[in-house]
């Protein structure tokens, strides 16, 4: 094997087939996939348009398909005519009106429901307040909230005046704020006087003034949501209530017919360089991806309560919360505050109140809620569960195992997805009823999208086992369309390699000898120890493997003989290791990761702490890990962080 491609060194062999039980009721069948993926390979454009044609509600149909005359600028559908809102509320009125879409849960326990009807009242009506404030088709729009109902009804209000939103998380600081709000050149801000998180309120609206205050030119208004009442300042002439916003506005408007290729959203996401990316998706290719991927990966159906743990902040609350499951006629859930408040039930005490039946989260949440130990969940009834979900990162197979036996109950089939911002819905996952499952795998590429690993000159990598880049090989409808007025930014950064016939990912990869994906991390994350490559997120798994482990972080750092060393960043159960307890902990845990996939994975540096720095959405700062490793002075933005005291954990200063 060549040490130009990256080596896996994690070794799984359980596999987890599918109940009888499931597969008698699972939406599509092995059948049905089986016909599409030969269709898709047949006719792959076909493919798409038949989807396109019997899932989304079109106002003009379209004639063309695919458009590659300007690749990589794919277009899709673009003759046709339809709006997104229309697709997610209006076409289900007829029979659904009066079901809920949307059961809110605040974090001090206030509780919503809202029907289909209603929620397009709500939309409608906050469609008029910003025609209103003069916003318009193609203009932009700031959502700086909350996880709470509002901020849907402002997604979805302005995809129906065609507006372009770009929902700016609420953990984000007043300066990122700003240079969004910039770079999109945005009309308006919608915001909220504060959110509830860790029993205490975000302040939205002050973040706010103080970018406004460090300069945004293009903002001309401001509607503040009254959700905290805990007194903000309001500046005359700028700022303007939620409530008053929409008082005297009618409950009707008139959805606008816009091309399959108009802006929907932009999204704003980190690039290398530090310097966000405005993602921009299209209208229809962007909905298709979410309708099929709730309706294959997830099962919905009419019967189901969904539960997607995400922000709207991020693309996961995009498509699996503001977009897919309304687009289904799905009832869902949202809820606002943090999983530990009050206590580290509340995630499993919603489950059972509200009878969820569907459970999308993250590996870190996972992780973190494992370390309260099984009596927590297991002193609620989750019962109604019959499908779980994990998203954002690999998970690592100690915390899929504790998922689906403790949580799952054994019964349900967990969905770990691997997907992007940039390509706005599922594109590896399993389909339940259907794949069998390895703990750690992403499984296969869903019908339509051609996925591979190869080499850096792009050749299919033929031995099972062995890493790569991962690639998808041909355009699909839901890909991003550019980056927000950078399209050379775009090509570079997705188009570099492979004569820019590839889309790059930018995650490595393998394929088993079962045809089955493993994600190894981003390609900027791999190890280049003693001329091995090596993915941080199998050592990472195998720290994690050790009952006294919760979570880890790997690392590398330079070194004069090895190339680099692996550096290991540790939150254990129980109290944080400290003097000799630590030393003793370090050589057990070099040992273990010796023993679990060998001496050449051992970390040469560890250290614990009370917890990884990361976000509030969850997403461990890894560039402030590799500045810690290295002993570089710290100067990203920390804010952000959940617990900014880890770092000088981390440091060795506490």
């Amino acid at each position: 094997m060549s040490n130009n491609n990256i080596q896996s060194i994690l070794q799984e062999t359980r596999i987890f087939e599918p109940s009888d039980e499931f597969i008698a009721q699972a939406n599509i069948k092995a059948t049905d996939v089986a016909l599409m993926k030969q269709k898709a390979e047949e006719d792959y454009t076909g493919f798409w348009g038949d989807l396109a044609k019997e899932h989304i509600d079109w106002q003009t149909p379209f004639t063309t398909i695919l458009d590659d005359s300007k690749a990589p600028h794919y277009q899709w559908f673009s003759d046709g005519r339809l709006n997104v809102s229309y697709n997610c509320l209006d076409r289900h009125i007829a029979d659904k009106g009066d079901k809920t879409a949307i059961i809110f849960e605040g974090e001090p326990g206030d509780i919503r429901k809202i029907s289909y009807k209603e929620l397009l009242a709500d939309v409608s009506q906050f469609a008029n307040a910003l025609k209103a404030q003069g916003v318009g088709k193609g203009d932009r729009v700031i959502i700086y909230l909350p996880m709470v109902a509002e901020g849907v009804v402002a997604m979805q209000a302005c995809a129906r005046i065609g507006a372009i939103h770009s929902v700016v998380f609420g953990g984000f600081s007043a300066e990122a704020l700003k240079d969004r709000a910039n770079d999109a050149e945005a009309k308006i801000i919608i915001t909220a006087d504060g959110g509830n998180r860790g029993g205490k309120p975000v302040e939205l609206k002050k973040a706010v003034d103080a970018a406004l205050d460090a300069g945004c030119p293009s903002v001309e208004k401001v509607i503040v949501l009254q959700r905290t009442n805990h007194g903000v300042d309001m500046q005359e002439g700028r700022d303007i209530w939620w409530h008053d916003a929409i008082n005297g506005q009618s409950t009707e408007c008139e959805p606008e017919w816009v091309d399959a290729e108009h802006p929907l959203f932009l999204l704003y996401t980190s690039g290398s360089t530090g310097k966000p990316k405005g993602i921009q998706h299209s209208s229809a290719g962007y909905l298709l991806q979410a309708i099929i991927t709730n309706k294959w990966v997830f099962d919905q159906k009419a019967s189901d309560t969904f539960w997607c743990t995400a922000d709207i902040g991020w693309i996961t609350g995009h498509t699996y919360v503001a977009y897919g499951p309304l687009a289904l006629g799905t009832t869902q859930l949202i809820y606002e505050g943090a999983p530990t408040v009050p206590d580290s039930g509340r995630f499993w005490k919603i489950c059972q109140d509200h009878q969820v039946s569907i459970f999308y989260t993250a590996p870190t949440a996972i992780r973190a809620l494992m370390r309260f130990g099984d009596d927590v969940p297991n002193s609620y009834d989750l019962s109604k569960l019959r499908l779980l979900g994990t998203v954002g990162e690999p998970i690592n197979p100690e915390a899929w195992m504790w998922y689906h036996n403790v949580i799952g109950q054994e019964k349900c089939p967990i969905m770990d997805t691997w997907w992007q911002t940039e390509t706005g819905g599922h594109m590896i996952a399993p389909l339940p009823g259907i794949t069998a499952l390895k703990p750690g795998s992403c499984t296969h590429a869903l019908p339509g999208i051609i996925a591979d690993v190869v080499d850096k000159e792009g050749n299919s990598i033929e031995n099972a086992n062995e890493g790569g880049f991962l690639v998808i090989k041909k355009p699909f409808p839901s890909m991003l369309r550019t980056i927000w007025n950078d399209d050379s930014r775009y090509a570079e950064t997705y188009w570099p390699m492979f004569d820019g016939k590839y889309y790059l990912a930018g995650d490595s990869a393998y394929i088993d000898e079962d045809g089955y994906f493993w994600i190894m991390g981003r390609i900027d994350d791999v190890l280049n120890v003693s001329g091995h490559r090596l993915g941080t997120m199998e050592v990472e798994s195998a720290l994690v493997a050790h009952p006294s482990v919760t979570e880890a972080a790997v690392v590398g750092k330079p070194h004069e003989v090895k190339g680099e060393a692996i550096v290991a960043f540790i939150t254990c159960k129980g109290d944080r290791p400290t003097g000799d307890k630590a030393d003793k902990m370090i050589e057990e845990l070099r040992a273990w990761v010796a023993k679990e996939i060998g001496p050449i994975a051992k970390p040469d540096d560890i250290r614990f702490a009370d917890g990884l720095p990361k976000t509030r959405s969850g997403k461990i700062m890894r560039r402030l890990l590799r500045a810690i490793a290295k002993g570089e002075e710290i100067t990203q933005d920390t804010s952000t962080l959940e617990n900014e005291a880890v770092v000088e954990q981390l440091q060795g200063k506490a």
